[in-house]
């Protein structure tokens, strides 16, 4: 894709990094791509837009909750379809500090503390005795 792009120059594929280097690589992106097929939740997802960082990630699994309105959702085999929203986002920089601002917003709505109370709540509610 990058390639296509012709921004392959400009584009890092760092694999896997530490969390101190990954504070930084989210801190100097200019967008945050998740083509995934298959997710569990979507942490790096939601790290990014913790971060202020636009996010396009995949329409599939639970990617779409994660991200809701804060962010673009492409098919994960829809090549073109990505490259079209990574340029129409490298091109509008009002368009990614809106979406910057919205995913800030949108990542403070998960916490690991509703995480945890809304875990006990479904653990109570399957232990409870039939009515």
């Amino acid at each position: 894709m990058a390639t296509h792009l012709k921004v392959h120059e400009q584009t890092i594929m760092a694999g896997q990094v530490g969390d101190e280097d990954l504070l930084e690589i989210y801190k100097h992106a200019t967008l945050f791509l998740y083509p995934s097929r298959y997710e569990g939740f979507g942490l790096p997802v939601l790290e990014a837009m913790a971060c202020g960082v636009p996010v396009i990630a995949s329409k599939a699994s639970s990617l779409p909750e994660v991200v809701g309105e804060a962010g673009y959702l492409v098919d994960p085999g829809r090549v073109e379809e990505w490259c079209e929203v990574i340029l129409k986002l490298l091109g509008d920089t009002g368009l990614q500090e809106l979406l910057r601002e919205r995913g800030r917003r949108r990542a403070k709505q998960f916490t690991w503390e509703r995480t945890a109370t809304r875990t006990i709540e479904c653990y109570q509610k399957t232990l409870e005795p039939p009515k």
